[in-house]
């Protein structure tokens, strides 16, 4: 209404100019996408992350020396290059010139120094701390047998970094792909403690910067003038949504509230293409296992014969197929397919009739003293909540319940922060539910799982000499093929003991806007917004 008087002011060669200076100089529009994240984060704190949905948010603020490209595959990120030794054991990295924290600060190698050396400290805890292992002193540092001063990483001068391994690691540079790399400003940290994490106190060198976290609600994330590749970042804010109701975010999702939604219900999978066609509706094959575990600590969970019954009851056909739709399919054992020159292992329960498997199941149990005319045999399952979950808990309480009269199954859920933080504190359980997607390309990222060592990740404590000793020669065997047939004894000799149920290998799920372009499908399942774009 305050229009009017001002047009009234103008003559018609000023009106005119006007009209025209509008057209030519549009208002900006701030490009915004909200990002269904799939769950609450329990930190951002690089040292303490250990699952995807903290991951996805982590690698859009920061960036380590290398990261990820559109297709999964790991390329130089706050580096611009890196030689190699001829031993294989000496990275040199060369940071780029132009590399800088939010703050307007050059990143150099010394944070990255700092960095790693706080994460592997053992008074940080960190549980993803054994991927830096292959740096020289980095396990004896963080096991207490050694201290920093041994640690093989070095600060040459502002923009070299030298990193030397303890032996040739062929998989190294995706190990510094991974969240444990991903450099913290000391600055920061020394300022406000735990609480650096926080927005205002988040110094972060990636493609945005955190600028609010309402618990439950939403996180946003703002682009980073000062990032190296800001000219390329297309997407100038970022909102993820934590919730888990996956009902609830398809809906979002159809109401244009969502653009991208990681997990939906995968038996809506037809119909949710169907509706919005095969380009918005993503099942990705991904290096990924999904399984359960039992807790060894407890009887009738420490008698294998018990964990095999239980483990041969599970119609991974129909797990599989009715309830995830055919987007996942049935696995055997924890190493997933496509490990180069690795020889799946091959178990006998994988070429039985489902029928047979569980009259098998059954007579195992009468052995170990349950079921039909034994003990009774209480089951509790712990899941966290995921509707794909709770339709897997609820099918595999049946199938269990029908291995005798006397099988009592019971489920219980608590969201996926909650779970695993009680997982990886050791605490007691009957059945969990689990999964894993590959940090790298090889099936020792898999094993190492179930290493009597690794405190935060063999949530049943599991622990077979033989296999632990196996895995410790594989990191000193130098011929691949040797190594490979190492790793392939362990898995076998881990699966004959039964700590877990594999049960899928299964795929990654989005429903992603037609309008956002950049995102593609990729074994990894990372999909960096600095990639994606609107366009409407």
């Amino acid at each position: 209404m305050h229009i009017q008087p001002i047009f009234k002011s103008l003559t018609g060669a000023a009106l005119t100019g006007a009209l025209l200076a509008s057209l030519a100089f549009p208002a900006f529009a701030e490009t915004v996408i909200r990002r269904g994240n799939g769950g609450e984060p329990q930190t951002l704190d690089q040292a303490q992350i250990s699952i995807d949905i903290e991951g996805f948010i982590q690698r859009d603020l920061s960036e380590g020396l290398m990261t990820y490209d559109r297709d999964g595959k790991v390329i130089h990120g706050t580096a611009e290059s890196h030689t190699l030794s001829d031993d294989g054991k000496v990275y040199t990295f060369k940071i780029r010139d132009n590399a800088k924290w939010s703050d307007g600060s050059p990143v150099v190698s010394a944070d990255f120094v700092y960095s790693m050396t706080r994460l592997l400290d053992p008074a940080t805890a960190a549980g993803y701390a054994n991927i830096l292992y292959p740096i020289k002193g980095a396990e004896a540092f963080n096991t207490k047998k050694g201290d920093a001063t041994g640690l093989g990483l070095k600060a040459v001068d502002d923009k070299t970094l030298e990193i030397t391994l303890e032996r040739a690691t062929p998989y190294f540079l995706q190990l510094l792909a991974h969240y444990t790399a991903i450099p913290v400003n000391k600055a920061s940290i020394d300022k406000h403690g735990k609480e650096f994490t926080k927005p205002g106190n988040f110094v972060s060198n990636g493609a945005y910067m955190l600028t609010e976290y309402v618990a439950n609600d939403h996180i946003t994330a703002v682009k980073n003038p000062n990032y190296w590749d800001a000219a390329n970042v297309k997407i100038d804010k970022v909102i993820y949504n934590p919730s888990e109701d996956q009902a609830a975010t398809e809906r979002m999702f159809e109401a244009g509230e969502l653009d991208v939604v990681y997990n939906f219900q995968a038996d809506q999978r037809e119909h949710l293409t169907k509706k919005y066609g095969a380009d918005q509706v993503f099942a990705a094959p991904a290096s990924s296992t999904y399984y359960y575990v039992f807790d060894g600590r407890k009887e009738p969970f420490s008698d294998v014969r018990v964990r095999k019954a239980l483990s041969m009851a599970l119609d991974r056909e129909f797990l599989a197929g009715k309830i995830f739709g055919g987007a996942q399919l049935p696995a055997f054992t924890m190493v997933p397919e496509g490990m180069d020159g690795y020889t799946p292992v091959k178990v006998d329960m994988a070429d039985m009739d489902q029928l047979d498997r569980e009259d098998a199941a059954k007579a195992l149990l009468k052995e170990a003293g349950y079921g039909d005319g034994g003990k009774p045999l209480t089951i509790d399952i712990r899941y966290n909540t995921n509707e794909n979950h709770k339709k897997v808990a609820i099918a595999v309480a049946d199938m269990w319940k029908a291995l005798g009269s006397n099988v009592t199954v019971t489920t219980q859920n608590l969201d996926v922060k909650a779970h695993y933080a009680y997982l990886q504190e050791g605490g007691a359980f009957d059945v969990a539910r689990a999964g894993w997607s590959a940090d790298y390309a090889d099936p020792e990222n898999f094993l190492n799982l179930f290493v009597s060592t690794n405190k935060a990740f063999n949530y049943g404590k599991w622990e077979n000499a033989k296999f632990d000793e196996l895995l410790k020669a594989s990191y000193n065997e130098g011929d691949p093929a040797k190594r490979m047939q190492m790793l392939h004894d362990a898995e076998a000799l881990m699966l004959s003991e039964y700590p877990v149920a594999p049960m899928m290998a299964y795929a990654s799920l989005w429903l992603v806007n037609k309008k956002v372009k950049g995102f593609d499908q990729n074994l990894v399942n990372e999909h960096l917004t600095k990639y994606l774009s609107i366009e409407e």
